[in-house]
């Protein structure tokens, strides 16, 4: 029997009594699958010290029960969240906990009608999230595999680009690429930008063809076996003129400077700063214009943030993405991300 999804759901309600709540609403997929191991898309979980359950719709039910165990799978009736306040009024849990950021204030108003004045209903945002940030040895064993495929898949797609050669066409064969390598898809929507539109940091491909002497921004990350990698490389089309080498190399000890901060226990905060002090001292920290990177895992974009002025300390177990750019107009971008591991005593850019 599968250990895991027991063991993070004792993780989860031990912190029940510090919250003061009886029982946790989970209505964010990824939140789900890492407590139960559901891969539906709809649904909602109740989790109590006492029992799971689970209540999906017919298209899900048997899926879940496949998928799960000593969890109870509950067949919805009208509405999930009706069903869900219904269950909840019949099971007399009195406080429950929910994520105000994973629910409409129709969801919630749906909710706690069919619940009843019975229940009360206490704000607990970010709780799962919490617990996802600190990722297990199994869980960074398969982020590793995610990012080598994605390094290997960049590697492939660098051999592509030539005179003429579309956005989309590069951005196709990259997503191909990653799925004829094992990843059951994208982590988000691959960024190709030549030329001028690389100084859109989250450039959508389009038909533009490549010439002579461009950047060229690749931006890409796999999903295995449900976990993200994401990376980004930047290249230069031609004999790179010398201010373009200038920041390149700014960016890229940036990006060393952030990496070098990246410990068990600095705050967040302070790894964006070593990067924009170094963009600073090359007057381009006005290009810089995002922050220095994001934690990563289940989905693309997770806590903790790389941030300016974010307090929460790294802790072993994060995986965040370092990720410096700069972007000037009519010019183009130059970003270098990679995906980084917090250890105890150590850091592994994975």
């Amino acid at each position: 029997m599968n250990t895991t999804f027991p063991r993070r759901r004792r993780s989860l309600t031990e912190k029940f009594a510090g919250l003061e709540i009886d029982a946790l609403l989970v209505t964010h997929p990824a939140d789900w699958y890492y407590l139960t191991g559901f891969t539906g898309e709809s649904g909602a979980l109740i989790v109590s010290q006492r029992a799971t359950t689970l209540i999906t719709d017919g298209r899900f039910v048997g899926q879940a029960k496949r998928e799960t165990a000593g969890v109870n799978v509950a067949l919805q009736k009208g509405s999930v969240f009706e069903s869900t306040g219904e269950f909840l009024r019949a099971s007399k849990i009195q406080t429950i906990g929910f994520d105000a950021t994973q629910l409409t204030v129709a969801q919630m108003s749906g909710v706690r009608k069919a619940a009843g004045r019975g229940c009360r209903w206490k704000p607990a945002q970010g709780v799962v999230a919490g617990v996802r940030m600190r990722k297990d040895a199994q869980e960074l064993a398969v982020m590793r595999r995610a990012a080598i495929l994605a390094g290997q898949v960049v590697e492939h797609a660098l051999t592509l680009l030539k005179t003429g050669v579309r956005e989309f066409e590069i951005a196709a064969e990259i997503e191909y690429q990653m799925r004829r390598r094992g990843a059951s898809g994208a982590a988000f929507e691959t960024i190709v930008a030549f030329g001028e539109r690389a100084a859109l940091p989250h450039a959508r491909p389009t038909a533009k063809r490549l010439k002579k002497n461009e950047l060229v921004v690749l931006d890409l990350g796999a999903i295995l076996a449900h976990y993200c990698s994401d990376i980004t490389r930047t290249i230069y089309f031609g004999k790179a003129p010398e201010r373009i080498r200038q920041w390149y190399k700014a960016v890229q000890d940036a990006q060393v400077a952030a990496i070098a901060a990246v410990k068990n226990g600095v705050p967040c905060g302070d790894v964006d700063a070593a990067a924009r002090q170094v963009l600073v001292s090359h007057g381009l920290d006005k290009h810089f214009v995002h922050s220095t990177g994001h934690g990563l895992g289940l989905e693309v974009h997770e806590d903790p943030r790389i941030a300016r002025g974010q307090k929460k300390h790294l802790e072993p177990g994060n995986v965040v993405t370092i990720e410096p750019g700069i972007y000037i107009e009519d010019v183009g971008g130059i970003r270098i991300e990679d995906d980084v591991a917090v250890h105890e005593e150590r850091i592994e850019v994975l």
